[in-house]
């Protein structure tokens, strides 16, 4: 079976730190998938908020939607531990793009690498829409003048 790899990028425009909290815990004691997804939302809020676009808008009815998700586990996080979740924004196109994560612990061990497809969405009509231009300016990548 093919396993699944994420490329991470050379550079990333926020890191986010996040504890682990009991609750993450599986009964192996570490870090459970489905926690790691939760606290992938939150960096990935963050990371919107911090491109000035919120995940979902209550007034206007837009927002983002996941398209796909995809993770590659390197390692196990315990209680305790603080994930630095560094992010970067990929494959930018006309309705979205994808953002990439790079999970560690305090102590630099890599934990995970993450990518979510992320579109453009009008809740209204059920439809996407393009990427904002203001959001397309801040991931586009800088030219050389």
């Amino acid at each position: 079976m093919a396993r699944v790899k994420v490329a991470l990028p050379e550079t990333y425009l926020l890191t986010v730190a996040l504890p682990i909290r009991i609750t993450d815990l599986n009964y192996g004691a570490h870090l459970g998938n489905d926690a790691l997804l939760s606290l992938l939302h939150e960096a990935r809020v963050q990371f919107l908020q911090f491109l000035g676009q919120p995940e979902f808008d209550l007034a206007t009815r837009q927002g983002f939607i996941m398209a796909d998700v995809a993770v590659e586990y390197k390692g196990e996080g315990f209680h305790g531990d603080t994930l630095r979740i560094q992010l970067a924004a990929t494959d930018l196109h006309k309705y979205g793009f994808d953002v990439v994560y790079w999970v560690k612990n305090q102590n630099d061990k890599e934990i995970a690498r993450a990518k979510t497809g992320m579109l453009c969405f009008d809740y209204t009509t059920r439809k996407l829409r393009p990427l904002p231009a203001a959001v397309t300016e801040r991931l586009a990548p800088p030219t050389n003048a």
